[in-house]
C-alpha cells in the first residue's frame, strides 16, 4: 500500500513537472518579445508589462531580455505609473551603462519627473528632480539629440521653480514678514536665469526694502 502511495506521488511530481516545464517553454524569448511589442504597439501596455516580465524571468540571458528591459520602463511610463518607470529606467542605466540608449533613458527619467510637476503653490520636489536629471543629460551627452529636447523642459522647470519662490515671497509679504518675502525675492534672481519673473521680483525686493526701512526708522523713533 506504501509502495503504490510512494509511487503515486512520483507520478505526480513527474506529471505535474512536465506540465510545468510544457508551461514554460511553451513560448520562445522572440516569441515573448514579438507578443510584448505587438500589445505596446496597440496601447495595451499593462499587457506588454506582462509578456516583457515573462520574458525576462524565463530568458534573463536573451538577446531579447534588453528590449524588454526598455519597453517595461517605456510601458510603465504609457499609463503613469512614474515611480515605476523610474526604478525601471534606472535599472536599465544601471546594468547598461554603455548601451546606445542611455541617453534616451536619462530624457525619460527626467520625463517622469517633469509629467509630474503641478501648479507653483504645490511641492516642486518633482521640478527640482527634472531639472537635476536633464541637467546630468546635457553634462554626459551635450549635442545629443535628447539633450536638446531635454533644453526645453529645463526652462520650464526653472520657470516652475522660480514661480515657486515667487509665490511664497508673495505669502510673507502678505503676512508682512518683510524679511523672509525679500530672502525669497531675491533667492528669484540669484538662484534662476530669467523666466518671465524677474521684473516682479525687482519690484516686489524694492518694496521689502521701503518698508523695513521704515520699521526701523518707526524703532529708531520710539
Amino acid at each position: 500500500m506504501k509502495r503504490i502511495l510512494v509511487l503515486g506521488l512520483i507520478s505526480l511530481l513527474l506529471v505535474s513537472g512536465c506540465a510545468w516545464f510544457e508551461s514554460k517553454e511553451e513560448k520562445t524569448a522572440q516569441e515573448l518579445a514579438s507578443d510584448g511589442m505587438d500589445q505596446f504597439n496597440s496601447g495595451k501596455y499593462k499587457e506588454s508589462i506582462e509578456s516583457f516580465e515573462k520574458l525576462k524571468d524565463w530568458y534573463p540571458f536573451s538577446k531579447f531580455a534588453i528590449l524588454a528591459e526598455l519597453k517595461t520602463a517605456d510601458a510603465y511610463y504609457n499609463i503613469k505609473e512614474y515611480e515605476e518607470s523610474v526604478a525601471s529606467y534606472e535599472e536599465f542605466e544601471s546594468l547598461h551603462p554603455r548601451n546606445e540608449a542611455i541617453p534616451y533613458v536619462i530624457f525619460q527619467i527626467g520625463l517622469c519627473y517633469f509629467e509630474q510637476i503641478d501648479t507653483i503653490d504645490r511641492d516642486q520636489t518633482p521640478a527640482k528632480k527634472a531639472l537635476n536629471t536633464f541637467k546630468r543629460l546635457k553634462k554626459q551627452f551635450p549635442g545629443d539629440s535628447y539633450t536638446i529636447k531635454g533644453e526645453e523642459h529645463i526652462k520650464k522647470c526653472l520657470k516652475s521653480l522660480a514661480g515657486h519662490e515667487l509665490y511664497v515671497g508673495l505669502f510673507y509679504f502678505k503676512s508682512k514678514h518683510y524679511k523672509a518675502a525679500l530672502s525669497r525675492f531675491k533667492s528669484v534672481l540669484t538662484k534662476y536665469s530669467d523666466v518671465g519673473v524677474h521684473q516682479m521680483a525687482l519690484q516686489h525686493i524694492a518694496t521689502c526694502e521701503a518698508l523695513l526701512k521704515k520699521q526701523e526708522e518707526e524703532k529708531a523713533s520710539q
